[in-house]
């Protein structure tokens, strides 16, 4: 008898709960991918910037902002480096 009594509660947290992720799901979405966007272009700098240069590139410099990742002789093999 007390489920019945609970069951129009159970409705409404039901409903107040889908109501809210679908607001959740309006912000979240854009922000995720703006985010990933944004990483996706930093990390696609720096490999760019840190592999061999295509034709017309070779003698461009790195830029500052870009660090400088010195290739290792035995990468992913043996103890990581500090």
């Amino acid at each position: 008898m007390t489920s019945l009594f609970l069951l129009p509660l159970a409705q409404a947290a039901v409903e107040a709960a889908a109501e809210t992720s679908q607001e959740i799901g309006k912000i979240s979405l854009p922000i995720v991918g703006i985010v990933g966007f944004l990483a996706a272009v930093s990390l696609g700098s720096i490999a760019w910037f840190n592999s061999k240069r295509p034709a017309g590139w070779e003698g461009k410099e790195r830029p500052d902002i870009v660090p400088k990742i010195e290739p290792s002789e035995t990468p992913g093999i043996g103890n990581p480096e500090p």
